[in-house]
C-alpha cells in the first residue's frame, strides 16, 4: 500500500493540475444547478483513481486506508474542490450497501455510484419527524414481493436530480418507534413518487419535498433486516465522519470572510466591538476543532452550535454594516441574512445540539420524552 505521505503528494500535484475542471467546493450536498459539472468531476476522479479512496477494490475503490481518504479530503478542501459528488451517495449509501447489502445490491450499486451513474438523495426527514427520525410515519406495507409505500418526506437535498434515494419507512406500526423501521434503496422514477421543489424565503429552491402515493417498491430493495433500518442508518451515520482538517479549513475561510466585512467602510465603535467579539469566538472554535480527535464527542455539538450562532450573528452584523443597501433585491448581505436561519436546522438542529451538550457533557437530566 502506498504510504500516506506519498499519496498526499500525488493528490496535491494532481489537484493542482486538474482543479480548473472542478465545480466550486459546495460541501456535502451538490446543488441542483451544479449537478452536470459535479457528475463530470466525479467521473474524472474515478478515471484517475481518486474515487472510493478507502473502498475495497472489489467494489471499484482504491483499497487504501481511512487515513488516505482523510488526506484526500484535506487536500480537496485546500484546493477548493469537492472531494466527492455528494455525501449521500459516496458516504451514506456507499457505506450502508457495503455493510448491509446483498451481493446483488453491491454489484448493482457500488461501482455505478463511484462512476456517478447513480446519483442519490436522502429520504429521511418528514414534516412531523425532522430531527427525531424515530418518529417518522411514512409507511411501507408488505404485499408479497413488494412494499406499498405511502407518506411524505421533506428537506430532501437533490431529490429532483437523483436516480435513487435511501429511504427510511415504518414497516411495523405496532413496534417501539425505533424497532419498526426499515431501510430501502428506492428508485426515484417509480410511479407514485412526486418531487416538488421547496421555495425558500431566499427565492431559491435548494430542497425538495417528496410524496409517496401507493408506490410499489420491490422487496429486493430492502437493505439489511426487515424492521432493522434504525441500526442500518445509525451504523452508517456514526461510522462515516468527515475529516476534522476540512472543518478547520472551512472555519478559517469563514473567519477570512468575517474579517473582510470591515474593509472599505468605517465601522462604529459598537460595530468594531461586535466584529472583534465574533472573530475572537471564531478563533476559539478553530482551536477547539484542532483539538478534536477522530472519534465523535460532544465537542462536535459544541462546534456545531457555536459556529451556527456565530455565523447567524455575523449575517446580522453584515446587514447592519451595509445599512440601507442591504434592502436591495440583489444585496449579498440580505441573501446571507435570509439564508442564516437554515444553519440552525441543517446538520442537526440547535435544539438537538443543546440537548446533547446538556445531557452528555453537563450531566443534566434527560429532557422529558412524550409517551409513544
Amino acid at each position: 500500500m502506498i504510504p500516506v505521505e506519498e499519496f498526499q503528494e500525488r493528490a496535491t500535484s494532481w489537484l493542482a493540475e486538474h482543479r480548473h475542471l472542478a465545480p466550486r467546493d459546495y460541501g456535502a450536498i451538490c446543488p441542483p444547478e451544479l449537478i452536470e459539472p459535479a457528475v463530470r468531476w466525479q467521473q474524472l476522479l474515478y478515471q484517475h483513481g481518486y474515487a472510493g479512496i478507502h473502498w475495497p477494490t472489489e467494489f471499484g475503490g482504491q483499497g487504501l486506508s481511512p487515513a488516505h481518504n482523510a488526506v484526500w479530503q484535506l487536500e480537496c478542501a485546500k484546493a477548493g474542490v469537492p472531494a466527492v459528488l455528494n455525501m449521500v451517495g459516496l458516504v451514506l449509501t456507499g457505506g450502508a450497501v457495503q455493510m448491509f447489502g446483498t451481493p446483488e445490491q453491491k454489484q448493482r450499486h457500488l461501482h455505478a455510484t463511484l462512476r456517478a451513474e447513480q446519483v442519490w438523495c436522502q429520504l429521511f426527514s418528514e414534516p412531523g419527524a425532522g430531527s427525531d427520525l424515530g418518529g417518522l410515519s411514512t409507511k411501507a406495507e408488505r404485499d408479497g414481493d413488494r412494499f406499498i409505500v405511502n407518506g411524505q418526506k421533506v428537506w430532501c437535498s437533490g431529490g429532483r436530480i437523483s436516480d435513487w434515494g435511501i429511504l427510511m419507512a415504518r414497516t411495523n406500526p405496532d413496534a417501539a418507534k425505533h424497532d419498526g423501521i426499515s431501510f430501502f434503496l428506492c428508485p426515484m422514477d417509480l410511479p407514485g413518487i412526486e418531487v416538488r421543489p421547496l421555495r425558500q424565503m431566499t427565492g431559491g429552491s435548494e430542497f425538495d419535498e417528496v410524496f409517496f402515493t401507493d408506490v410499489e417498491l420491490p422487496a429486493e430493495h430492502l437493505l439489511g433486516p426487515l424492521h432493522g433500518g434504525w441500526n442500518v442508518a445509525m451504523s452508517v451515520l456514526t461510522n462515516e465522519r468527515g475529516h476534522i482538517g476540512t472543518a478547520v479549513i472551512g472555519l478559517e475561510r469563514r473567519l477570512e470572510q468575517m474579517a473582510a466585512m470591515a474593509e472599505g467602510t468605517e465601522l462604529s465603535p459598537t460595530g468594531i466591538q461586535d466584529l472583534t467579539t465574533l472573530y475572537g469566538k471564531g478563533l476559539a472554535y478553530r482551536a477547539m476543532a484542532s483539538r478534536q480527535g477522530p472519534s465523535a464527542s460532544t465537542a462536535a455539538s459544541l462546534l456545531k452550535l457555536g459556529i451556527t450562532e456565530m455565523m447567524f450573528a455575523a449575517a446580522v452584523l453584515r446587514t447592519e454594516i451595509a445599512g440601507a443597501d442591504a434592502m436591495l433585491a440583489d444585496s449579498a448581505a440580505a441573501q446571507g441574512l435570509l439564508s442564516a436561519p437554515g444553519g440552525r436546522i441543517a446538520g442537526g438542529t440547535s435544539q438537538v445540539q443543546r440537548n446533547i451538550i446538556g445531557e452528555r457533557l453537563l450531566g443534566l437530566p434527560r429532557e422529558p420524552r412524550p409517551s409513544s
